[in-house]
This record gives C-alpha cells, structure tokens and sequence, in this order.
C-alpha cells in the first residue's frame, strides 16, 4: 500500500470522527435532522476510508455501500449487523433530507450516532489490521 494510500485512509477515518464529533453536538443542541445527517457521513467517510485502502471508491452514495458490502462484509471483516447500521442511516437521512415533513426525534438521532460509534471503531480496527498486513 502507498503512503499516499494510507494518508487517504487516515484523513477519511479523523473526517468520521470530526463529523460524529458535530453530530453529537447538534443532537445536545436539539437539532435532531442535522445530528441524522452527520452521524450518517460520519459512517459513510469511515466506509470511504476502508475502500480507499483497497483502491476503490465511486461517485455514489448507494454505490459505496454496495462496494463495501462486497469487500469487506461478504469476506467477514466487518460485522454484518454492524454493516446495517450504515444502509439504516442512509435510508433514514434519505428521508430527513428528502421527504416533506418528516422530522426525526431525539431517539432516532442518539440511537443512530450511537449505531455511528460502533461503526467507527470497528472501521478503525480493522483498518489497523489492514495497515499491519
């Protein structure tokens, strides 16, 4: 793997811990859609992250989770149910973004940054396992 490589990877991984860090702050401050949102790309620059460590990316957002299921949950490094949790917070930041009058509360926006976390940190070991390899 080039440094160039694992410079991407790491700036993509800080970039979801800066965004879940603005997603917990907008949830304190009762701002329950904008949470949805970051918590979201909080997991999708993670999923960016760990396609760039293979040398794969796209210009979509459904197509990112259709590479990173093929990568790395279909080849058990990535906890299926984990997984989950990323097409959960794009199909309901879909609908904070997109549909007219719908508006999350606080339980969907905690529970999705939470869902966030555990994301997060399994990107971040298995990546660290990645770039001991």
């Amino acid at each position: 793997m080039t440094a160039d490589t694992r410079s991407l990877v790491e700036y993509r991984l800080t970039e979801a811990d800066e965004t879940l860090e603005a997603a917990r702050e907008l949830c304190e401050s009762g701002r329950w859609r904008d949470a949805v949102n970051r918590a979201y790309y909080a997991m999708f620059y993670a999923s960016l992250g760990l396609l760039a460590s293979r040398m794969l990316g796209t210009s979509k957002h459904s197509g990112v989770l259709s590479l990173f299921g093929q990568h790395f949950v279909k080849s058990g490094q990535f906890a299926p149910e984990t997984a989950r949790h990323l097409r959960e917070a794009f199909d309901l930041r879909q609908k904070c973004d997109y549909r007219e009058f719908f508006e999350p509360d606080e339980e969907q926006a905690r529970e999705l940054i939470e869902h966030a976390v555990t994301f997060i940190t399994e990107a971040r070991k298995l990546w660290d396992h990645i770039s001991r390899v």
